[in-house]
C-alpha cells in the first residue's frame, strides 16, 4: 500500500431513499448523502420513497449538524409542456440550503445556472457525458463543478478523462449496474408507458405482478410481460426487463437475453480509483433498506480511513446485498465483462 500522501481523500456519497436512510447513512460515516423530492423530478420516484419540502429542510439540518453535505437529485428530463415542476425543485433548492444539486437536462442546468448562479451544479450520470468534450461543454455552459461517469470507462480511462476537464469527478463503488448507458434506457417506457429517464420510474411497482402455482413456483411479471420464474427455493429478484430471464428464437430454455443480476462492488479497486483522480465515491441503492444504507456504508468508511491511513482496504463482504448474490467490477477492470 502506497503512503497515503499520495491521494487526496474522495468524498463517500451515500444513498438517502428516506430520512430514516438519510440519518442511518450519516450516522455510518457518509461524507454526503444524496436524495430527491417525491415526484418525477428524481430518477428514482418510487411510492413510499424521497422526502418532502419539510422533511428534506430538517434532512439538511440534520446532516449538516454531523458535518455531512446534502445532495439534492433534480435529475430526470423534463417532458415537453412540464417544465414547471423542474423549475419549481430548482428554486426550492437554495432555500433548503442543499450543498449542490444534481442534474442531467441541459435545459435544467441552464435555468439554474441563470437564476441561481451561486448554486452548485453536479452532472447526473444520467446525462451520459463520459468524454472531456462533452463534460467540458456542460462545465463551459452551465458552471457544473462535478461529473458522475457512467458506468462504462476503465480506471485508466478515468485517469485520462480526469487530466482533461475542469471540474471534479464522481464515480461509483457499489450498487445496481445494467446494459444499458445512463440516460438512455427504454425499456420500461416500453412495456408501461413510464419513462426511467422523464418518470422517474424503472419497473414501477404498480406494474409488477407476483404468480404462485401449484408447484410454488413463482412468476414475476411487468405488465403483462413474463419477466422470470423461479423455483420455491430459488431467490426471486424485483422484475426489471434487462435482468429477466427469457425464452428468445430457437433456445427453448430460459435464459438471461439482456444481463445477469449482479452488483458492482470497486472495493479491491479503491486505492487506484482514487490515483486516477477520483474526488468522490458513490454508493449505488436510494429503493434499498436502511440494513443496506448502514452496512455498505459502514464497509466503505473503514475502506476509504484504511487506504488514507496507508493500510490495505479491509472491507467486509457484501456478497449478501447483491443483487443475485453476485457481485463484479464491471467495465471499471476491463471492456471484457459483457
Amino acid at each position: 500500500m502506497a503512503d497515503a500522501a499520495h491521494y487526496t481523500r474522495p468524498e463517500l456519497v451515500c444513498p438517502a431513499g428516506t430520512p430514516a436512510a438519510l440519518r442511518t447513512a450519516v450516522d455510518a460515516g457518509a461524507d454526503a448523502v444524496y436524495c430527491g423530492f417525491q415526484n418525477e423530478t428524481n430518477a428514482r420516484n418510487f411510492p413510499g420513497l424521497n422526502f418532502s419540502v419539510a422533511e428534506l429542510r430538517d434532512a439538511v439540518g440534520y446532516a449538516h449538524g454531523r458535518g455531512a453535505k446534502v445532495l439534492l437529485a433534480i435529475n430526470t428530463f423534463p417532458p415537453a409542456g412540464r417544465f414547471g415542476l423542474w423549475r419549481e425543485a430548482i428554486d426550492l433548492a437554495p432555500g433548503l440550503g442543499v450543498d449542490a444539486v444534481i442534474v442531467a437536462d441541459m435545459g435544467v442546468a441552464a435555468y439554474a445556472a441563470r437564476t441561481h448562479p451561486a448554486l452548485r451544479l453536479h452532472l447526473s450520470v444520467q446525462a451520459g457525458a463520459s468524454s472531456p468534450e462533452a463534460i467540458r461543454f456542460y462545465c463551459e455552459e452551465f458552471g457544473v463543478k462535478r461529473v458522475v461517469l457512467p458506468r462504462m470507462l476503465t480506471v485508466a480511462e478515468i485517469a485520462d478523462v480526469h487530466s482533461a476537464i475542469p471540474c471534479e469527478i464522481e464515480a461509483f463503488i457499489f450498487g445496481n449496474i445494467g446494459m444499458m448507458a445512463e440516460g438512455r434506457c427504454s425499456l420500461t417506457n416500453y412495456i408501461t408507458g413510464l419513462s426511467t429517464n422523464m418518470d422517474g420510474v424503472c419497473s414501477p411497482a404498480a406494474e409488477v405482478r407476483y404468480e404462485e402455482d401449484a408447484e410454488r413456483n413463482l412468476t414475476t411479471k411487468l405488465g403483462p410481460i413474463v419477466i422470470d420464474q423461479f423455483a420455491p427455493r430459488e431467490s426471486a429478484g424485483y422484475p426489471t426487463i434487462c435482468k429477466g430471464r427469457y425464452r428468445c428464437g430457437a433456445r427453448s430454455d430460459p435464459y438471461y437475453a439482456f444481463e445477469e443480476p449482479v452488483s458492482l462492488n470497486l472495493s479491491a479497486l479503491l486505492p487506484d480509483l482514487m490515483r486516477a483522480g477520483v474526488t468522490a465515491l458513490k454508493i449505488e441503492g436510494r429503493q434499498r433498506s436502511r440494513a443496506y444504507v448502514k452496512s455498505v456504508v459502514t464497509a466503505f468508511r473503514k475502506a476509504v480511513d484504511d487506504v488514507m491511513a496507508g493500510r490495505d482496504p479491509a472491507i467486509a463482504s457484501l456478497l449478501a446485498l447483491t443483487e443475485g448474490h453476485r457481485e463484479t467490477q464491471g467495465a471499471f477492470r476491463s471492456k471484457t465483462w459483457r
